[in-house]
């Protein structure tokens, strides 16, 4: 049976907003148009002064959240939930459906995904798109394919944690990538010079996938992946520890960071909602020393220091 295309056009200033709600729905399967940034973001993310005309053509005052949801997840009860969501947040969107053969939805969103410059070091290659880089350009190029799973380097959560990244690694250190997804930073590390990585997430599809990752870029014998909770399924100490997620998770996480972190590791923690920001610097003081913050569209990332 064929899925279910549903697509949420909203005012461009909520469609962060909106695509948070999406994934409440469903975890996979999601994909956001936002161009009201398009020339902005053309420039300094994709370092391109030549945008296509069809893309020029799009309404730079709304963004389109497309969900994919299969036969057996209700798509009805799903259209019903966003509904009363963005109803109780104040959100006023149109939403509309249609159907689509599955192996369509698996791959349109791939022609939104091109190679993209992080922070001053690494370039993020999706593995069907070829990158030549500029002259004089010394970047690590970093080989994706992120599937199903989240961390493209796209979104502002994970580029802010690539750039604290990159300035925290130092050869030989072992990282800890809490809740992996695509492996996008466990891969990033070893490749920066980290001497082992570990990833964790409850999503075997997300595990797969990044073991499948760092066997693209050739560093799968220092990266392990593991399915399953932090707290009961990774043991040891790293010198960093990285955690590209939510705030509330973050929140939940903390009290546990300090056993897996040596003497002095770092913290790094992005997705984090510039209004939920105090209440993660608040759970981080008693433990740890924030040595620098970024912030990109509303989203927030911190690097902190174990005292």
């Amino acid at each position: 049976m064929d899925w279910t295309e549903i697509r949420i056009t909203v005012d461009a200033k909520d469609v962060d907003r909106a695509g948070d709600i999406a994934q409440m729905v469903v975890p996979y399967g999601i994909y956001t148009e936002d161009y009201s940034h398009l020339e902005e973001e053309a420039r300094e993310i994709a370092h391109i002064d030549l945008i296509d005309e069809e893309l020029l053509k799009k309404d730079r005052t709304k963004g389109i959240v497309h969900v994919y949801i299969s036969p057996e997840d209700n798509p009805a009860e799903a259209i019903s939930f966003l509904r009363e969501r963005y109803g109780a947040e104040e959100i006023p969107c149109e939403i509309s459906t249609a159907s689509c053969v599955e192996e369509d939805w698996i791959n349109n969103w791939k022609q939104y995904f091109k190679p993209i410059p992080v922070g001053e070091k690494l370039v993020i290659r999706p593995t069907w798109e070829t990158y030549r880089g500029e002259a004089g350009e010394n970047r690590v190029v970093l080989d994706l394919d992120p599937g199903l799973a989240f961390g493209t380097g796209t979104h502002e959560t994970t580029r802010l944690c690539l750039q604290l990244l990159e300035k925290a690694v130092k050869p030989g250190q072992a990282l800890l990538d809490v809740g992996c997804g695509s492996g996008i930073l466990s891969v990033a590390s070893l490749l920066l010079g980290a001497g082992s990585a570990v990833g964790v997430d409850i999503d075997e599809l997300a595990v797969k996938t990044a073991r499948e990752n760092a066997a693209l870029n050739h560093v799968e014998d220092r990266f392990t992946a593991i399915c399953g909770d932090l707290t009961q399924h990774v043991s040891g100490r790293f010198d960093i520890v990285a955690a590209n997620i939510v705030a509330d998770v973050i929140l939940r996480l903390t009290k546990d960071i300090p056993t897996f972190l040596k003497p002095g590791g770092i913290y790094i923690m992005s997705g984090i909602i510039d209004t939920r920001e105090d209440e993660v610097l608040a759970a981080i003081a008693p433990r740890f020393t924030v040595l620098e913050r970024r912030e990109e569209k509303g989203w927030i990332a911190l690097a902190a220091r174990l005292q």
